[in-house]
C-alpha cells in the first residue's frame, strides 16, 4: 500500500491500495477528487470564519458606551381592570381576571397581628396563624385536607405576622370550586387540634434554642430592642416561658376576636369569570355573620428607647463584626417619603456614597447599606450597617457616621441625583410584574387606609425631587447625635476597642432565658 499527501491549508493523507489491474485507475482518481473537495470545503469554512470575525470587529468598533445609549421613556403604567364590592356582612372583595394561565389565586387580609397579643403570651398570634391550617377543620382533618389539596396540586395556607393576618389559596381553574370551599372552611371553622399546637410549640422552642447561631440575626433582633424597647410589640421576642403560657383555648379566643367577615379583605386573581366568582364567594361566605362590635384595634405607642449610645454583643467565635447604627424613623404617608427614598438611592446600592466610599475606596466592607425604612402605620427606622473584619470595626462605624453627616452638609451632585432618581423610577415597573402583585398592593393600601393611587403619587413625587429636597430631608430626618450603635463581634479581636467610639460601651447579654447549659450562647 502506498501513501500520498495532498498539500493545502493542511496536509491530508489518504490511502491508495496497490492494484495491478487496469481497472484500478478510476478508483484512484475518485479518491483524489474526494480529497480536493475536502480541501475546498475547509478553505470555504476558513473564509466564512474570517468574514464573521471581520463583521464582529466592525460591530464592536461601532458599539456605544452604555452612557451614550438613547433609551425611550418608560411607558405609562396602568392598573389592570378589576372589580371591588362589599358583601352585606362587610367582607370587602377585589376581583381581577387574568386568563393567561389556567390558575386562580386568592388572599384574605385579616386586621390582626402579633403586635396585639398579650406580652406574657408572645407567640400566640403565630401559633394561631399556623395551627389554623395545620389543625384541620370541622369537616376535614388535617390529613384529609392535605390529601385533597395534594391530589389537585393546590394549596391553602394561613399565617399571622406583625401587623396582619393572611390566608391564601392557589388552584387550577378546573378545581377552583373545590379548593375555594376548603379555603372557606379553614377561614370559618378551624378546630385548632391540640396535637398540632403541641408540634408548633416544639418547633418554636427549637427556633429559640438556635436563635443565637447567626450574628446577623442577633444584630437585627437586639437592634430593634434598642430602638423600640425590649417590651415593645415591635421588638419583643418569643421565649420558652411565653410558649409555655399558650394553650389551645388562647388560640380559639384570639381567632374569635379577629376573624370576622367585616374585619377582612379578600382578593382573587386568575382564570375565572367575574359573575361566576361573585356567586361562588356569596355561596361560601355570604352567610358568615358579621361582628357588629368589632372595632379597629388600638395600636401600641412608639417612642425611642435610646437616644444614642454604643452597645456590644460579645461573640468570641467570630472573625468579623456585624454592625448596625440608626434611630427611630417614620411612615410611608410622610409628605417627604419620596425625597427620603431618593436619599436612600444616593446613600446605598451600587454607585451610592456608602458603596463608593466605605466599600470601594476604604475597603472596609463587602456589604454596606443605609436606608430610611418607613412602615405603613407606625414609625420604622433609619438604619445603616454591614459586616467588616474585627480590626476595622471602629473605622467602619466612623466611616458610616461620616457619610451620614456628609449628606447633610454636602449637597448631592446632579449626577448623584439623576442616578438615584432614574434607579428608583426605572425599578417602578417591577411593582406591576403580574396582576396578583398589583391586586395585593391595592388590598394592602385599603388595609392601611392609603389611597388606591398612592404608588402613582409617589412616582410623580420622585420625579419632582430636587437636590435641595434631598439635602433638606437629610438635615430634618437624620439625627447623627441620636444614633444608636450596635456591634456583634469578638471583643478581644476588635482593636482599637469600641471605647474609641464612646466612653461607655454597654454590653448586651443574649443568653436565652430558661435554656439548658448546652444551648447557651
Amino acid at each position: 500500500m502506498q501513501r500520498f499527501k495532498v498539500k493545502g491549508k493542511k496536509q491530508i493523507t489518504f490511502k491508495i491500495q496497490n492494484l495491478s489491474c487496469a481497472g484500478s485507475a478510476p478508483k484512484v482518481r475518485l479518491k483524489i477528487q474526494n480529497g480536493k473537495r475536502l480541501i475546498y470545503a475547509l478553505v470555504g469554512v476558513f473564509a466564512c470564519l474570517l468574514l464573521t470575525c471581520n463583521f464582529s470587529l466592525a460591530a464592536t468598533a461601532e458599539a456605544k458606551h452604555y452612557t451614550e445609549l438613547q433609551l425611550p421613556p418608560l411607558r405609562e403604567i396602568k392598573l389592570p381592570k378589576y372589580e371591588r364590592f362589599v358583601l352585606q356582612n362587610g367582607l370587602v372583595v377585589y376581583l381581577m381576571e387574568d386568563h393567561e394561565l389556567p390558575l386562580v389565586n386568592g388572599t384574605a387580609f385579616v386586621r390582626t397581628g402579633n403586635r396585639l397579643e398579650p406580652q406574657q403570651k408572645v407567640g400566640l398570634a403565630g401559633f394561631t396563624g399556623a395551627v389554623m391550617r395545620t389543625g384541620g377543620t370541622k369537616k376535614h382533618s388535617a390529613d384529609e385536607l392535605n390529601e385533597m389539596l395534594e391530589q389537585r396540586a393546590a394549596s391553602v395556607e394561613t399565617s399571622i405576622s406583625e401587623a396582619s393576618g393572611s390566608a391564601s389559596f392557589g388552584a387550577l381553574s378546573e378545581d377552583l370550586e373545590t379548593v375555594f370551599g376548603l379555603f372557606a372552611e379553614v377561614l370559618r371553622s378551624p378546630v385548632f387540634a391540640q396535637e398540632k399546637l403541641d408540634l408548633a410549640k416544639t418547633q418554636a422552642k427549637g427556633g429559640i434554642a438556635r436563635r443565637n447561631d447567626d450574628p446577623d440575626s442577633i444584630a437585627s433582633r437586639e437592634f430593634k430592642k434598642l430602638i423600640y424597647g425590649k417590651d415593645s410589640p415591635y421588638a419583643r421576642t418569643i421565649e420558652y416561658a411565653t410558649v409555655n403560657q399558650v394553650e389551645r383555648e388562647d388560640l380559639l379566643n384570639f381567632y374569635q376576636q379577629y376573624f370576622h367577615p367585616n374585619n377582612m379583605i379578600l382578593g382573587i386573581v386568575g382564570d375565572f369569570e367575574t359573575k361566576k366568582m361573585r356567586s361562588l364567594i356569596q355561596a361560601k361566605f355570604g352567610d358568615w355573620k358579621r361582628n357588629p362590635g368589632i372595632a379597629k384595634p388600638k395600636l401600641p405607642n412608639v417612642s425611642p428607647a435610646n437616644r444614642g449610645g454604643v452597645f456590644f454583643v460579645n461573640q468570641p467565635q467570630l472573625t468579623q463584626s456585624s454592625v448596625l447604627i440608626g434611630h427611630l424613623g417614620g411612615r410611608f404617608d410622610s409628605p417627604d417619603y419620596a425625597a427620603l427614598d431618593v436619599l436612600n438611592g444616593v446613600l446605598s446600592g451600587f454607585g451610592g456614597r456608602l458603596f463608593n466610599e466605605v466599600r470601594s475606596r476604604q475597603g472596609l466592607a463587602y456589604s454596606v447599606y443605609g436606608h430610611w425604612s418607613p412602615r405603613f402605620d407606625y414609625p420604622g427606622m433609619f438604619i445603616a450597617g454591614g459586616q467588616t473584619r474585627s480590626d476595622a470595626t471602629v473605622q467602619f462605624v466612623k466611616a458610616l457616621q461620616n457619610e451620614i453627616k456628609r449628606i447633610q452638609t454636602q449637597r448631592v451632585t446632579a449626577k448623584e441625583l439623576a442616578f438615584a432618581k432614574e434607579s428608583t423610577l426605572n425599578s417602578f415597573v417591577f411593582n406591576f410584574q403580574d396582576p396578583s402583585q398589583t391586586l395585593s398592593r391595592l388590598m394592602r393600601y385599603e388595609y392601611y387606609g392609603y389611597p388606591a393611587d398612592f404608588l402613582f403619587r409617589y412616582q410623580k413625587a420622585v420625579a419632582a425631587t430636587t437636590a435641595a429636597d434631598v439635602q433638606r430631608v437629610a438635615r430634618e430626618y437624620l439625627k447623627p447625635e441620636k444614633i444608636v450603635t450596635l456591634v456583634v463581634g469578638n471583643q478581644t479581636a476588635i482593636q482599637p476597642p469600641l471605647t474609641k467610639l464612646a466612653v461607655q460601651v454597654t454590653a448586651i447579654d443574649v443568653t436565652i432565658p430558661g435554656s439548658q447549659p448546652q444551648v447557651k450562647n
